[in-house]
């Protein structure tokens, strides 16, 4: 499971599915002994206990890290924060605890390292106040006491302090905080020569060498060390989502901290683990630097962050959608329904239409559609390749502003299933018909669970505004449909369907 992996005063918060694994360790070696050949002995002969790949591989192996250590350790800051919670806020905070699967990773991890206050957790009476205290970790990014934290360390604190490496402490302001991506900026005043950190301008390989450092469980100015397991990771802690993955070690404490390339520089803002234990399992996510650095440059300048708004809601193009569309290769987001009033729909924009690129860049799903446009500001004009109909074409918009109701909704598509039968396993009837559906589609009146249309999560009062395209009034147009489609030659169909929480696509396989 993952847990945030520092905060206190946080409430726990299920993003990954609970589930154990069962992982091997590898040790990494740091060096290599090479016994002296003999004067006589050929370079690498019998008295070497090395090949020359073994030489060479071990030559690239760096020595150890204490150089880079004490380079960048004198920047990385301890940070405590204060809470004192009304009675009320207490018992929100400790009934979302409660929330959670008792029996989970996630559960056990917050029973052994829950909240340390007075009153009102871990059995204890409630007060009628809570001094809450938490600690995390952060760094400092200019010499005039800017740092970087993740958002839940200072979230609602009334308080912060920051703890150097060299045992100095600083009272800290918040400057401000961006919840979509976990970062805040705080402020200490007072000096013009703190040691600072610089974000990384290039993205990481994986398999390039990772340094962490920060405050796991108070331990103020651990360092641990690791490699880039993976990138881009989906958590499923928003629409943004873009995780590094990393093995350095990183437990409760770290939320905030740097991780650190061989250069010295900063690749990610640790944020998250999943542990099944409580503890690392060496499975860790960071915020990748080219995030960090767009969301503080805003929360320096503004105190918050804005973003640009589109005005869709997309799903990810499926093998079986880019079938029934005619498209060639199963990437794009497909427009499920474009918002009344948006930018998108103010430019044209469809249900069924499949934006492929934007301002040039080629968008690989819903959620590559997301974040881009998350980077660029309000009223930025953009030019989106689209597909419409079959037909390519070019739409230029202006992008509105993301207010904080309006929320970016990207289907992750997992109602979509292998191919089957083409029956559809659905009693139909004309919209009209049935009282309180509106006057468009064909109203799903009954669903065989056993049929394909009830995998793909299609339940009964869902209506089908459209089939392969087209809309459907009655029965009889979706038969009419579904045969058109067939006889092209087409390995799928596309409804387009919709409920009470939102509009969607769905392919059917056709046999």
């Amino acid at each position: 499971m993952k847990d945030r992996v520092n905060s206190d005063t946080t409430t726990s918060r299920k993003i990954l599915q609970p589930r154990r694994l069962a992982l091997l360790g590898t040790v990494a070696a740091l060096g290599a002994v090479l016994l002296a050949a003999s004067p006589a002995s050929t370079p690498f002969g019998v008295n070497s206990l090395i090949s020359p790949a073994q030489a060479a591989e071990s030559a690239a192996t760096p020595p150890g890290f204490g150089d880079l250590v004490s380079k960048v350790k004198p920047a990385v800051i301890s940070v405590r924060v204060k809470i004192d919670q009304d009675n009320d806020k207490s018992a929100m905070l400790q009934q979302n605890r409660m929330d959670q699967d008792e029996n989970s990773p996630f559960d056990q991890f917050s029973q052994q390292f829950g909240f340390r206050g007075q009153g009102g957790m871990n059995g204890m009476p409630r007060q009628r106040h809570q001094v809450i205290m938490g600690e995390g970790s952060g760094f400092f990014i200019s010499a005039d006491g800017y740092a970087v934290t993740n958002n839940h360390v200072v979230d609602h604190a009334e308080s912060v302090q920051v703890t150097m490496d060299d045992g100095s402490i600083y009272t800290a302001k918040v400057v401000g905080t961006d919840p979509k991506t976990d970062l805040a900026l705080i402020k200490v005043d007072g000096k013009k020569d703190f040691p600072f950190v610089k974000f990384s301008d290039q993205k990481p390989r994986i398999g390039d060498w990772v340094v962490a450092v920060g405050n796991p469980f108070g331990l103020g100015g651990t360092v641990t060390a690791g490699i880039v397991s993976a990138s881009g990771r989906d958590i499923g802690n928003g629409p943004y989502d873009d995780f590094i993955q990393i093995d350095a070690p990183i437990n409760k404490g770290n939320s905030g901290g740097p991780a650190f390339d061989m250069n010295g520089n900063v690749i990610g803002v640790n944020t998250a683990i999943y542990s099944p234990s409580g503890g690392s399992v060496g499975i860790g996510f960071d915020i990748p630097s080219s995030t960090a650095k767009l969301v503080v440059a805003q929360l320096k300048d503004k105190g918050a962050v804005t973003r640009g708004w589109l005005g869709v809601q997309v799903q990810p193009v499926t093998a079986e959608i880019a079938d029934s569309l005619g498209l060639k290769a199963a990437r794009g987001a497909i427009v499920d329904n474009p918002q009344d009033g948006s930018p998108a729909a103010k430019a044209g924009i469809e249900a069924g239409d499949v934006i492929t690129a934007v301002n040039g860049t080629e968008i690989k799903d819903s959620r590559d559609l997301a974040r881009t446009i998350a980077t660029l500001a309000p009223g930025t004009s953009v030019k989106l390749d689209v597909v419409h109909k079959g037909d390519t074409k070019t739409v230029t918009l202006a992008l509105g502003e993301l207010s904080n109701e309006r929320q970016a909704k990207a289907d992750d598509g997992k109602t979509q299933q292998a191919p089957g039968t083409p029956r559809l396993g659905l009693s139909l009837a004309p919209a009209g018909d049935v009282q309180g559906a509106g006057q468009k589609g064909v109203v799903v009146t009954e669903v065989d669970p056993q049929g394909p249309a009830a995998q793909r999560g299609i339940q009964t009062g869902d209506v089908i505004l459209n089939v392969g395209g087209k809309p459907v009034t009655n029965i009889a147009d979706v038969r009419s449909e579904l045969a058109q489609a067939k006889s092209s030659g087409k390995n799928s169909v596309l409804l387009q369907v919709k409920n009470a929480e939102a509009t969607r696509f769905v392919a059917v396989p056709l046999a």
